[in-house]
């Protein structure tokens, strides 16, 4: 009888296929020295027990056997004494089973156990765990071991239904998720793939929109029914994906509506590709659910890498971030993995989760950007423009962390840094240059700021502290939040302005432009759009990019002044805008023709300067 598995020919002391002389009747079954009828007793124990075993030598060569030995194996019982044990169970095919039966016939293990299939000769497969263990009694010789071989196959087929029960879908009968995580576990392994194959692993990792909706609308049992047959189109999809190729493409459900194909050894990413057309193809022909018609959609997350250095977590994290992209970029469409974008994201939940704890590091530092008079051309004022000095990323501009201070609230406590920064270092500026008239700082806060925060309050604290005067500093808002105010921001805006603080205007010309509104609001300031001084960009006698943003510039100017505003324009860039605008009437300036953003110091030698230059004139 042999095994199914080939392997090293048995080579202990006898080879395989050799067999013994008849046995005597003192060897037989190695018992010797002890009376007729207990060696009587003993081989009738031996001959009924209903385990099948049998007596080994310490050449590997059978002794004896019972009946149910022989009658597991389909062996002639009279045919066993003398055949090697180790061909009757398949022991030499597996290198570690066949090292550690050698060590007990010698003597150096105590135990060997293992299991092993065997190829019954009426053709079915039966499971058996094999033991050999010595029997040193003095009644045998030495090395003479015994050898039991159960049958486990009927535990095995029930472990085997056990283990599918366990590892696939009740609804779909698709493998479920610990299957798919084990399968792709050990599609990473590093012994899993070889010089022949790609090495290579590929994901879509896909969800039904709208699926929440058949639920609730119709019931849990149209919903699971519907699972089922997205699940037979998926696994259709699978199956002529594999057509060419070694094996089909693993289709999962790993809970809800979520379901994963898992390509192993695939060949690139437009072999992915294929595979999410096809099965957004696949999902979008309209469902017939015992004459129930419904129609959905799947968004897809497609990964595809090198299977050496990812592992499970990584794949499934790129997966699911692709997964939401492809929500968010509109459904019912499959995205490839971007690492760019994968990093800005993951960037991005970086600064947002320290940015609280930076300020209280005193990670940030403040810019100042001259505001410039349009007629004599000296420094006014300076708008605060904060960076944050990252440990890790370096100095990042205010586009870059804003917004997810104002998504997480913190640019309440940011916003009280700046003010105060800002505040005391235009106090500073003051008493360092009483010669001069002295520069307002300007400093722009954010919607939340006056939801969130008692600002009239924080601004009363700060400026108090700091011995600024009201009307040396100004807040900006932009457009759209001041004109979109009402009853807080409206009341903290008047109270700021019967304070003395200047209330300005950002990116005027943008937003709502509700003329009628801003009558009735409480600012002092209006600053234009860099969109509208772009039109001012070419030279006097070269013309205009659009000669409309002359005319809207100086109508809105015009207005400005009738209401008792002034105005400032920003993303002023050369002379020629300069002179245009000043002919239009903008009373301050701000740009890259005057200065760019620069350091508190930079500002104290322009105001140095400016005391010593009688022109006034602010050199960038």
């Amino acid at each position: 009888m042999n095994g199914t598995s080939e392997g090293p020919t048995a080579t202990a002391v006898t080879a395989p296929g050799r067999t013994r002389p008849a046995v005597t009747e003192r060897n037989q079954c190695g018992v010797a020295g002890h009376s007729v009828q207990h060696i009587a007793d003993y081989r009738a124990a031996f001959a009924a027990a209903p385990l099948p075993l049998a007596v080994v030598d310490r050449e590997g060569l059978v002794v004896c056997a019972n009946e149910a030995f022989a009658g597991l194996l389909g062996a002639d019982h009279a045919d066993l004494p003398g055949r090697v044990a180790a061909d009757l169970v398949d022991l030499a095919s597996d290198a570690r089973a066949w090292h550690a039966y050698h060590e007990v016939l010698r003597g150096r293990q105590a135990k060997l156990r293992c299991t092993r299939r065997l190829k019954h000769p009426d053709g079915h497969s039966l499971w058996t765990q094999i033991t050999v263990s010595p029997l040193p009694d003095e009644r045998h010789a030495p090395g003479t071991v015994l050898l039991a071989a159960a049958d486990i196959s009927a535990r095995r087929d029930l472990q085997a239904r056990l283990r599918h029960l366990q590892m696939h879908d009740p609804v779909t009968r698709l493998p479920n998720r610990a299957l798919f995580f084990e399968r792709l576990a050990t599609a990473l392994e590093a012994g899993a793939y070889d010089d022949t194959s790609t090495g290579r692993v590929g994901l879509c990792y896909l969800d039904l929109d709208g699926f929440k909706a058949v639920n609730d609308t119709l019931g849990h049992r149209v919903g699971d029914r519907l699972l089922a047959a997205v699940a037979e189109r998926l696994t259709g999809c699978a199956d002529r994906a594999a057509y060419g190729r070694t094996s089909a493409p693993l289709v999962a459900r790993l809970g809800g509506d979520e379901f994963a194909l898992l390509v192993e050894d695939s060949t690139g990413t437009d072999q992915l590709a294929e595979l999410a057309d096809a099965t957004l193809r696949a999902l979008q022909e309209p469902f017939d659910l015992s004459g129930q018609r419904l129609s959905l959609s799947a968004s897809i997350g497609v990964v595809e890498r090198r299977a050496a250095g990812t592992t499970t977590t990584g794949l499934m994290q790129a997966a699911d971030t692709t997964l939401y992209w492809a929500k968010t970029d509109g459904k019912a469409r499959w995205t490839l993995f971007d690492p760019e974008r994968n990093a800005h994201r993951m960037t991005r939940q970086a600064l947002a989760s320290s940015l609280r704890p930076a300020v209280e590091r005193d990670e940030f530092v403040l810019d100042y950007q001259p505001l410039v008079g349009m007629e004599d051309g000296g420094l006014h004022g300076v708008e605060a423009l904060v960076r944050w000095d990252h440990p890790q990323f370096g100095l990042l501009t205010p586009n870059r962390f804003i917004g997810l201070a104002e998504e997480d609230g913190s640019i309440v406590q940011l916003g009280r840094w700046v003010l105060r920064t800002a505040c005391r270092q235009a106090r500073r500026w003051q008493l360092e240059h009483p010669e001069r008239e002295p520069v307002f700082v300007s400093v722009n806060v954010a919607v939340r700021q006056v939801w969130d925060s008692d600002l009239v309050a924080d601004v009363a604290e700060i400026l108090a502290e700091t011995g600024l005067a009201p009307e040396l500093l100004q807040l900006e808002l932009t457009e759209s939040a001041v004109m979109g105010s009402a009853g807080r921001p409206l009341q903290a805006l008047q109270a700021l302005s019967d304070m003395g603080v200047r209330i300005a205007i950002d990116d005027f010309g943008t937003g709502y432009s509700n003329l009628a509104y801003l009558s009735r609001l409480p600012v002092s300031v209006l600053k234009l759009d860099g969109s509208f001084v772009r039109g001012f960009q070419y030279e006097e006698g070269e013309g205009h990019v659009n000669p409309a943003d002359e005319v809207i510039v100086e109508a809105l100017v015009r207005l400005a002044h009738q209401l008792g505003l002034t105005v400032t324009a920003e993303c002023v860039e050369t002379s020629g805008q300069a002179e245009r605008l000043r002919r239009i009437g903008c009373d301050t300036g701000q740009g890259w023709l005057y200065s760019r953003a620069v350091a508190a110091e930079r500002i104290s030698k322009i105001l140095a300067a400016e005391g010593r230059d009688a022109s006034g004139a602010v050199c960038g």
